[in-house]
C-alpha cells in the first residue's frame, strides 16, 4: 500500500477530487494548510501599508491506495492540479505498512 500526500492550491480541490474519483479512489482526507516553497510568499498592499504574506493558503490531500493504483493517482493529481504557475504544489508517495478499519477490524487492502 502507498500513501499519496499532495499539497495543492485550494481552488484546484474540486478538479483533483473529480480526477481521483475517475481513477477509482473512494475516499480522501483534506486538510487546510499554509506554507511556502520557492515562491517565498508575496507582498500585499493594505490601506497604504505594504506587508509580507509569508505563508500562502494551501490544501493537503491524503490518500492511501493499493500499490497498483499509486502511479495513476499521482498522475491524476498532477494533471488536475497543474496551472503551470509557481506554487502549484508537491506530491509525496510513502509506503504504508498496515491499515486497519476501526469499525470492523479489517486489515490492509480490505480496510481500504
Amino acid at each position: 500500500m502507498k500513501k499519496v500526500e499532495a499539497i495543492i492550491k485550494p481552488f484546484k480541490l474540486d478538479e483533483v477530487k473529480e480526477a481521483l474519483h475517475d481513477v477509482g479512489v473512494s475516499g480522501i482526507t483534506v486538510t487546510e494548510a499554509k506554507g511556502f516553497g520557492r515562491q517565498k510568499g508575496h507582498t500585499e498592499l493594505y490601506r497604504g501599508a505594504e506587508y509580507v504574506v509569508d505563508f500562502l493558503p494551501k490544501v493537503k490531500l491524503e490518500v492511501v491506495v493499493d500499490d497498483s493504483l499509486a502511479d495513476r493517482v499521482v498522475e491524476a493529481i498532477a494533471s488536475a492540479a497543474q496551472t503551470g504557475r509557481i506554487g502549484d504544489g508537491k506530491i509525496f508517495v510513502l509506503p504504508v505498512e498496515t491499515a486497519v478499519r476501526i469499525r470492523t477490524g479489517e486489515r490492509d487492502a480490505d480496510a481500504l
